[in-house]
């Protein structure tokens, strides 16, 4: 897969403190790549760096293969966490203004604009000032404001920040759309949820340092504890007894006549070797994985209640 965005030792520090720590990753062309951590943790210096906002003591930063130059961000959308529209003007003509800004005709850009106003539910508020709408409508501006040039990379900064549950999901939508058009996304977020549902691919940020890098299913795997989830047809007696020599039973639910026990193989056991056995005794229906979840996976590489927090009052 190619390489769209190459961190190389990034290094970073202001007045003593180091943000950035010798970081080195990369994001892979049309994936949706997670840019996670705590509070403080670089999140932040290394967008503005790799947005051309500041520039790194030690390292660099490529984009698709070469040094970040102004040039370039023509072809890049950017969501910053701290949203910023000129309120006392209309919604549309401020759209139209900031596409123009990044290159588009007048013409393309009232279409474009027009466009995504009615896509995302805004095609009566063209016309509006933006102080007039809430705060959730103006998220939505600020999003159409990111993608309205087609950008061919996005960087999105809490992009869910302030939404409700239906306005999110709708963004979330949009979000899958574009990558699945081929447009690379880096997504900025403690909402570990999103992660599960967007994220393919993750970097894992604490106190200026990389603790964690790549594939989110490879991830989870070099994770997994041993765990699996198992439906089947029969009771929970025969399976129960037809585990003991292979599996704990550590979690049951039933849901319209199939059973589901969530099992953990035993020192010296494999899932087939399990399966083998519970196959004299029920009905299989299906064998899943039960992989840990992200959220449990970056709690545990950081460690403290602080991750355990942030990503609770979000999940």
């Amino acid at each position: 897969m190619k390489t769209l965005v190459k961190a190389y030792s990034v290094t970073k520090a202001y007045s003593g403190h180091v943000a950035l720590d010798n970081v080195s990753f990369e994001v892979p062309e049309g994936s949706v790549f997670g840019l996670l951590g705590p509070n403080g943790s670089g999140k932040t210096s290394f967008i503005r760096i790799l947005t051309g906002i500041t520039v790194p003591d030690a390292g660099e930063c490529l984009y698709n293969g070469k040094p970040v130059l102004p040039g370039y961000m023509n072809h890049i959308g950017y969501l910053p966490e701290e949203r910023g529209l000129y309120r006392k003007m209309k919604v549309q003509e401020q759209l139209e203004y900031l596409g123009r800004l990044k290159g588009l005709e007048k013409k393309e850009a009232r279409q474009r604009a027009v466009s995504w106003l009615a896509r995302l539910g805004l095609d009566s508020w063209g016309g509006r000032n933006v102080e007039d709408l809430s705060k959730g409508m103006q998220q939505k501006v600020q999003f159409i404001a990111t993608v309205l040039h087609k950008p061919e990379f996005l960087i999105l900064d809490e992009p869910f920040s302030g939404f409700d549950p239906i306005n999110a999901d709708m963004i979330k939508n949009e979000i899958l759309q574009l990558a699945a058009s081929g447009v690379t996304i880096m997504l900025s977020t403690h909402n570990m949820s999103s992660v599960e549902e967007l994220c393919d691919h993750i970097a894992l940020f604490n106190k200026g340092k990389l603790v964690l890098n790549g594939n989110v299913k490879e991830i989870k795997s070099r994770y997994n504890s041993g765990m699996w989830a198992i439906s089947f047809r029969g009771n929970w007696v025969n399976f129960s007894n037809a585990l003991w020599t292979g599996a704990r039973l550590a979690e049951k639910t039933e849901d319209k006549g199939v059973l589901t026990g969530i099992v953990e193989l035993l020192p010296g056991n494999t899932i087939n070797h399990v399966l083998a056995t519970l196959l004299n005794a029920v009905e299989i229906v299906s064998v899943q994985e039960n992989l840990p979840s992200m959220h449990k996976i970056f709690v545990r590489e950081i460690g403290g209640n602080d991750m355990l927090n942030q990503t609770a009052l979000t999940e």
